[in-house]
């Protein structure tokens, strides 16, 4: 069994004036709900063996606001694969990781964390979870899923549970849509 939770980057600013994509910025709003996440994940008692996070800025940003939240120290791998990647890069990208690695941290975009989790979970109506994801994954959200794998080699479609899926506005209602 291997666990893998699933960390969209949080709320990014698009009225900073950069040229990419690939380098706006967290908004106040997304700094705020990083650092709901980081005390979450600390609360929760949830500890890493590998980090696997896009190196855009937001991302980048978010962690830098989770990390200290969370009382962990992180030591991302940072793979460009994962930025705007689709579901079927992403479960690449997972079967690199590392072998001794029994829980995972993958911090990165959509919709591809959306589908990734979405083909790891069957859709057969038992995960409340699951359903909340249909709706929407937010930024900042994160989800927590089992694998039923021995190894990240092993991944595949319909391997996999989601467990519990936390968004910031669950945490602090002010970081809902209807707050800005």
């Amino acid at each position: 069994m291997k666990r893998l939770t699933l960390l969209r980057h949080a709320k990014s600013s698009w009225d900073d004036p950069v040229a990419r994509d690939f380098d706006r910025p967290l908004n106040d709003k997304g700094k705020r709900a990083a650092a709901i996440m980081g005390k979450f994940i600390k609360r929760n008692n949830l500890v890493f063996d590998q980090i696997l996070a896009s190196p855009a800025v937001r991302v980048i940003e978010t962690l830098e606001h989770v990390e200290p939240a969370s009382g962990l120290s992180f030591e991302p791998k940072w793979d460009r694969k994962i930025y705007l990647a689709s579901s079927v890069t992403l479960m690449d990208v997972l079967r690199g990781a590392n072998a001794d690695a029994d829980h995972v941290l993958m911090v990165g975009h959509n919709p591809g964390l959306e589908d990734l989790i979405f083909d790891l979970v069957p859709d057969d109506g038992s995960s409340e979870a699951r359903g909340a994801v249909e709706i929407k994954y937010p930024t900042a959200a994160l989800a927590e899923l089992s694998l039923n794998i021995k190894s990240w080699a092993d991944i595949e479609d319909n391997c996999a549970t989601l467990d519990r899926f936390t968004r910031p506005r669950d945490l602090d209602p002010e970081l809902g849509p209807d707050y800005n």
